[in-house]
């Protein structure tokens, strides 16, 4: 069963990479003011004052103007670093400055913090390859936003970035892959679960 599920995974991990290349610089510009306002709407809807996100890499929908947003507005973001361990750091975000980190992925500067550090956030906005409407969430395989919401004792609300089209009638899951409460596209805050 397993061997099936990651077969599966595999097959919409490559799907999606062959969609979001094909996005163009006009549509991604577009997107991400689209995506900004629908967070903009997510985060005063549920009266945050501090949340997690991350920098976008390559393809993903861009979350650079939230967090530009974000910062204007008065709100604590934290950013992910990833770690040789397999868990994440946190940054807090002060400003669009990344270099590449162990993975080759934008990740902030600044003084890291443990991975317990997001645990007080009101909001965690992570990514995601593809999720579906009963809250399943794949990631990208190596299991970082998975091991970083399985240890937390009380999780905020989790909601993935996506594209429409990356919102699937279903996504195939592990036992270990952590449900989250909705996604965020360019048009639209889609609720899965209540909360978690």
């Amino acid at each position: 069963m397993t061997a099936d599920i990651d077969t599966r995974k595999r097959e919409i991990r490559e799907r999606v990479r062959v969609q979001r290349r094909q996005v163009t610089e006009e549509q991604s510009n577009a997107e991400a003011h689209g995506l900004t306002e629908q967070l903009q709407r997510l985060v005063e809807a549920r009266e945050a004052h501090s949340v997690s996100c991350y920098f976008p890499v390559i393809g993903e929908p861009n979350t650079l103007l939230f967090l530009e947003w974000a910062r204007a507005h008065d709100v604590d973001v934290m950013l992910p670093i990833s770690r040789e361990d397999g868990l994440l750091d946190w940054v807090s975000y002060s400003g669009p400055d990344a270099e590449p980190g162990l993975f080759g992925i934008p990740e902030p500067q600044g003084t890291p913090l443990s991975p317990m550090a997001v645990n007080d956030v009101d909001l965690m906005i992570i990514p995601a390859c593809a999720v579906d409407e009963s809250g399943n969430r794949l990631g990208w395989g190596r299991g970082y936003f998975d091991k970083s919401l399985g240890s937390m004792d009380q999780r905020p609300p989790v909601f993935a970035v996506v594209r429409e089209n990356e919102i699937l009638a279903e996504v195939p899951a592990d036992l270990h892959d952590v449900p989250i409460t909705g996604a965020v596209t360019p048009e639209a805050i889609h609720h899965f679960r209540f909360e978690n």
